[in-house]
């Protein structure tokens, strides 16, 4: 390959991935949007001006289970998790990408009647499927189609999570990251133009794609207004010996806290199964409802919700907080498997700051700083045994947690996810539903 054209793909191969960045911004900013304008109608305007009575949420679920079982059994088990998009693309060489309009909107309605789960499983399904789109219709995106999924994957992860490096360490790090490392090229038209990337090539795709995608969602919300606040984001603090003397103790309760959350989504994935689509998603709106009436802090992912508990810590009871974040994490995997789909992280980050908030009250009672620190620890460790991606893990928690916090969040995440891989066994990457749709 002479060098002019090695320096032709690769100029191609960074500006479809920034305009594959622009792209991810642009989609998540609509799925935000959307979601903003839904849940306005459905949870403040219809319930303070239409419906006032007191069960209403239990009627709003459960219509919202019927239609969402409804739209499933046409058109398909959407939206679907990370796992399972990469699976596959590396079995079938490419994603539905007819379907994109279906799988946005299975991931909208969800989000919309209030289901404990996070935007990323129908993010990550919309962007596979445009960047195979993409590498089908487009002479020169196609030899290079499944690394620009891996890119769209990323920069949604990213800005998601408003946390640049997220992405690409839990794209890379683990199964999604290599599980197109063997796809085999013999089959690609343009496996000529097909070069090896670099390590240092990827970085600086990512980053520009990345800065991409922040870039579009903040230009979107300077002129449309921001559509979601996101979590809030915890002060630095200073901590004493006796704060470090308790490090294990909430690492200890966050990898408890993450194998209930495998555990209880093992057992719920069986549930689902036996279940037959369409009640299955009219039972989850039930219980989704009644839960949501009695206790609305559990509705939805947590971004708002944690803001809330956070700032009036000091007047729950302990117990109270670590109930809150055990029922999150059992009304989350209830909701993913039972059909009200969507993604985990935020509701478990959620569900983790609880359990870490309920220790520090029982322990340090009235001391935020601890109580930060008591979250960091035990959210790392949670987020370690789950996702069994340290990295990535410590990365995310970037999101709400201050820049200093890795100094105990990396350990916490590693020790974790060690844990993690040694008593729960990994998902198939190509696992797929076996749901009779």
């Amino acid at each position: 390959m002479g060098k002019g054209l090695k320096f032709a793909n690769e100029l191609k191969l960074i500006l479809f991935s920034a305009i594959i960045g622009a792209v991810a911004g642009i989609v998540f900013w609509l799925l935000l949007f959307c979601v903003h304008w839904g849940t306005y109608l459905l949870w403040d305007f219809i319930p303070e001006n239409v419906l006032t009575f007191s069960w209403y949420p239990i009627l709003a679920c459960t219509v919202g289970g019927l239609i969402i079982g409804i739209v499933r059994k046409i058109h398909g088990d959407y939206p679907e998790d990370m796992m399972m998009v990469f699976g596959k693309l590396k079995k079938n060489k490419t994603y539905p990408y007819k379907k994109i309009f279906v799988i946005f909107f299975a991931a909208l309605l969800p989000l919309i009647f209030g289901s404990s789960v996070g935007p990323e499983a129908g993010m990550v399904g919309v962007m596979v499927a445009l960047c195979c789109w993409a590498g089908d219709n487009l002479k020169f995106a196609g030899s290079q189609s499944a690394y620009y999924s891996k890119v769209g994957a990323a920069v949604s992860l990213s800005v998601m999570f408003r946390s640049p490096l997220f992405g690409m360490l839990n794209v890379e790090e683990g199964i999604e990251g290599d599980i197109l490392e063997s796809e085999d090229d013999s089959n690609n038209d343009n496996s000529n133009e097909r070069q090896p990337i670099t390590k240092l090539s990827k970085v600086i795709i990512y980053c520009i794609a990345t800065g991409a995608g922040f870039l579009c969602f903040w230009f979107l919300n300077q002129i449309f207004g921001k559509v979601s606040e996101g979590f809030p984001t915890f002060e630095s603090i200073t901590l004493d010996r006796a704060d470090y003397l308790l490090f294990f103790l909430y690492l200890l309760c966050g990898i408890i806290l993450g194998l209930f959350f495998e555990y209880s989504e093992k057992l719920f994935e069986k549930i689902g199964k036996i279940l037959p689509p369409i009640i299955s998603e009219t039972i989850a709106g039930v219980i989704l409802g009644i839960v949501s009436m009695l206790l609305p802090v559990i509705q939805f992912s947590g971004e708002e919700q944690m803001g809330i508990l956070i700032s009036d810590f000091a007047l729950y009871a302990p117990i109270a907080m670590v109930g809150i974040a055990f029922l999150k994490v059992i009304m989350t995997n209830m909701c993913i498997q039972l059909g009200f789909k969507g993604g985990h992280f935020f509701p478990l980050i959620f569900a983790a700051v609880c359990f870490g908030y309920g220790l520090a009250l029982m322990i340090y009672p009235g001391s935020s700083e601890h109580a930060i620190f008591a979250a960091a620890v035990v959210t790392a460790a949670t987020l370690g045994t789950s996702m069994k991606k340290p990295l990535a893990a410590s990365m995310l928690l970037l999101l709400c947690f201050p820049a200093k916090s890795l100094l105990w969040t990396v350990p916490a995440a590693a020790l974790a996810s060690f844990v993690g891989k040694y008593l729960v066994k990994d998902k198939s990457s190509t696992k797929s539903d076996n749901r009779d749709i």
